[in-house]
């Protein structure tokens, strides 16, 4: 402690006054963090005050319950409007998160002092102060990199007099600011278009890697960020660097001062100093950003002015709690406002107090590893050395990021900076998930999707990970309609994906989880669809189903998810509205679209012992729609509505196909044979028609070839030729390979045809052939010579050239030793 503080403490003492000792921090600063803690333990409040929302007090208490883990953040959001939410994120190595730890372990009343999420919700976003004040005081020290310069006095150094020290200066930078003495220019944004504005308390600098550094000192450091329709972003005003524009003489400029938004925070925390004074508390500590400390240090004055610049201020419901967090969504690019660059680094350096830098090469060398790269003690032994050796060089007391990623570059990755990305990615950023306890307020739903979690083994993770479901399981069941539940509600915590595990049948489910905050917000949002996951996604998918302008198609989609999920209630509903639209609906094209996801469906009923019977009715009054309104569907088609038409039958006949019901497997064949004997319809819906009963055995080989040989007659052009022999092979080039009858017709119709018809044909021939697999097009290449008319003979060639005979005999006979 400083002989100053001592004799204050002494004063204090003696006259019997109260005693408040400010301290600007840093947020997620680790050596902020740890001298905080140092100056709590020696100062010993009884009252501390805590930068942060003050109606966020009732949830104090749960800081030191059992289950709370940081990564964790206050999330404050207005109930009717879940979307406006704002966050304010604790790490481990938070100061104000140490500040809250001390209060639990010494039963020390705290409060959070900042204006309250009412007001902060109800307040559009207002600038912020336009000053970098780490800039200035890097540029005073004769430092050119912000960074290195606070790393060097306060992050790499435990020293509680810092404090004292920071204030005074952030004093006199305030005091320069209030006369206008900063200026910044150009005037006009410099932003380029598409660019979102450096934010004022986290704007960039050249380096961020230093030891134990955090984001930058911020003037505005309010809510952590603001999240809009399910995401997040900082609540600060937006402003220019300061300390980038200094120096420049020949561009326009503006005066700026202290930002009435920071005035009015530090009115509230002022106010609320007042009254922790008022209630008795004799030692008070105020824990706050940097920036404020010289607005909150000394005489606190009459609080008129105050109560006066808070008059008036908008205020809105709202409602507070905890949630987990994670390291990514406190790094800067996530858009964090007061993001840091490195997380996992800051967490390492706070936690690992014992050689840190040993201990963290040893992680590095432990990531290397788990990628089959051979990294060695001996590299882990050299890279410590170079690390040292270049701190030393750089006169810093210990090594920082920037020192520990040079030596993992030379030594561990050779020079390799996709190794050093890897790195950078596990470890420098890291990712941690925090947890909340299970008694912390929140909405039914949520409460209802941690009770299902905990019931059905699953584990929130911030990082991605695969999990491949048995469907004739039935806790595997349940997972499965539990992500497809979420889906329905827009919480994408899984995504479908294709499985490691090889599966013919549909007992097989394959998901990629990873859990997100933001995903408190969309929890919250969709609470108002019901209190269970299940009520909840039945009441949203008959809403959207039932909304103005939903196709055949679009009910099919969602009696699909709705059965996949198990959602028997909004089941029913589905199907009545589906059988109403397919009966209004008179595009067969619709139809058609429908029909394969209607009978993928079906499938359910044996693979996850859904009743499928009504759904069974709808298909076959589907199929009949189809079946009757196909001959007027396929005429007069131009090529485009043809092919595309063509696509849809091919999916139509493998849903048919794979739900195996004669009835439906006969309409079907029946409508296509019909379509095939026609000769009024686009050649590729009646070679493709053709192509299907062949693959059917409704016709048999002779059939097809006789209807090739009438396709390929004198009446029809050329392009009408070709569009049949597109239609009819398909992207299936193995036909012709095994069925040279047809190869040969197709073959002397190519060679009967002038130049000009080669010549205009020749774009569809080759997208037909084109889609053939390269081993096909090669035997039928092979079987086309073979069987040309240019082809070898097969006979005997019984003339001998007996000059060369002779010549050939003796030489063997002169190998061989034997006279001639």
């Amino acid at each position: 402690m400083s002989k100053t503080n001592t004799a204050d403490d002494q004063q204090s003492t003696a006259s019997g006054a109260p005693l408040t000792r400010v301290f600007g921090i840093r947020h997620h600063g680790p050596g902020s963090a740890r001298s905080l803690r140092t100056a709590l333990e020696q100062f010993r409040p009884d009252a501390i005050l805590i930068e942060g929302p003050a109606d966020a007090d009732p949830l104090v208490g749960y800081v030191a319950a059992e289950g709370m883990s940081p990564p964790v953040a206050l999330l404050a959001y207005v109930p009717d409007q879940p979307a406006k939410a704002a966050f304010w994120p604790f790490a481990v190595f938070s100061p104000e998160w140490q500040a809250l730890r001390y209060a639990a372990e010494h039963a020390v009343p705290v409060r959070f002092c900042d204006l309250p999420a009412t007001t902060v919700l109800a307040t559009e976003d207002e600038p912020g102060d336009r000053i970098d004040p780490l800039a200035e005081l890097a540029a005073a020290a004769g430092y050119d990199d912000a960074e290195r310069w606070w790393d060097a006095v306060v992050e790499s150094v435990a020293d509680t007099e810092a404090f004292e020290a920071i204030t005074e200066a952030m004093g006199a930078l305030r005091e320069a600011a209030e006369r206008g003495m900063f200026a910044i220019g150009p005037a006009t944004d410099p932003t380029p278009p598409g660019q979102p504005p450096d934010e004022v308390r986290g704007t960039p600098t050249a380096d961020r890697s230093a030891a134990g550094g955090g984001e930058t000192l911020e003037p505005d450091d309010g809510p952590r960020s603001i999240a809009g329709e399910g995401s997040a972003s900082d609540n600060s005003p937006t402003g220019d660097t300061v300390g980038e524009a200094t120096g420049l003489e020949d561009v326009e400029r503006e005066r700026i001062g202290i930002d009435a938004h920071t005035l009015r925070r530090e009115a509230y925390m002022r106010q609320t100093m007042r009254k922790v004074l008022k209630e008795g508390a004799r030692r008070v500590a105020v824990v706050c950003g940097a920036w404020h400390a010289p607005a909150l240090a000394g005489k606190l004055g009459p609080a008129t002015a105050d109560a006066k610049l808070l008059k008036g201020l908008p205020k809105v419901k709202a409602t507070l709690t905890w949630v987990p967090w994670t390291h990514s969504r406190l790094a800067t690019t996530s858009g964090y406002g007061a993001g840091i660059t490195s997380p996992g680094w800051y967490h390492h350096l706070f936690t690992e107090t014992e050689q840190p830098i040993a201990r963290w090469l040893t992680k590095v060398a432990g990531v290397l590893r788990a990628h089959d790269l051979p990294v060695s003690s001996a590299h882990i032994i050299e890279s410590v050395r170079l690390a040292d050796t270049l701190a030393a060089l750089r006169a810093r007391p210990l090594a920082g990021l920037s020192e520990v990623t040079e030596a993992v570059r030379s030594v561990m990755c050779a020079g390799d900076e996709t190794l050093l990305r890897l790195v950078a990615s596990e470890l420098v950023v890291g990712e941690a998930l925090g947890a909340v306890p299970d008694g912390t307020p929140t909405v039914p739903l949520d409460a209802d999707l941690r009770a299902r979690i905990r019931t059905l083994r699953l584990r929130q993770e911030a990082l991605s990970r695969n999990l491949d479901l048995d469907l004739r399981k039935e806790r595997e069941v349940e997972r499965s309609r539990l992500l497809h539940r979420l889906r329905v509600l827009g919480i994408d915590w899984g995504t479908p994906t294709t499985g490691e595990v090889r599966s013919t049948g549909t007992f097989r489910e394959s998901w990629t989880l990873r859990w997100r905050p933001e995903f408190a917000v969309s929890i919250i949002e969709a609470s108002r669809w019901g209190t269970t996951i299940r009520t909840a996604a039945e009441a949203k998918i008959l809403d959207t189903a039932g909304r103005a302008g939903s196709t055949v198609g679009d009910l099919t989609d969602a009696l699909e998810v709705a059965l996949l999920a198990d959602l028997g209630d909004a089941t029913n509903g589905l199907i009545t509205r589906l059988e109403s639209a397919a009966a209004l609906d008179h595009d067969v094209t619709h139809l058609l679209a429908a029909l394969p996801g209607l009978t993928r469906t079906l499938r359910y009923g044996d693979v996850r012992g859904t009743d499928t019977k009504a759904l069974a009715h709808v298909a076959d009054g589907l199929l009949v729609r189809i079946c009757a309104g196909l001959p007027g569907a396929v005429t007069g088609l131009d090529t485009d509505a043809a092919e595309q038409l063509r696509s849809q039958l091919d999916a139509a006949h493998t849903a048919i196909h794979t739900r195996d019901n004669d009835w439906a497997t006969g309409e079907w064949l029946a409508a296509l044979h019909r379509l095939a004997d026609r000769d009024d319809v686009h050649g590729a819906l009646v070679g493709r028609a053709v192509r299907l009963l062949a693959d059917a055995g409704r016709i048999d080989e002779s059939d097809s070839a006789r209807r090739l040989s009438a396709a390929l007659s004198i009446g029809n052009t050329a392009a009408a030729k070709a569009a049949w022999i597109d239609g009819f092979l398909g992207g299936r080039g193995l036909l012709l390979v095994h069925d040279r009858e047809l190869l040969r017709l197709i073959d002397d119709w190519l060679r009967s045809l002038d130049d000009a018809m080669f010549v205009e044909i020749l774009p569809l021939l080759r997208r037909t052939f084109g889609a053939f697999e390269s081993g096909e097009r090669r035997a039928i290449g092979q079987a086309v010579r073979d069987s040309g008319p240019g082809a070898p003979s097969t006979g005997e060639d019984t003339t001998f050239d007996v000059e060369r005979g002779l010549i050939a005999m003796r030489t063997v006979a002169d190998i061989l030793g034997v006279p001639v």
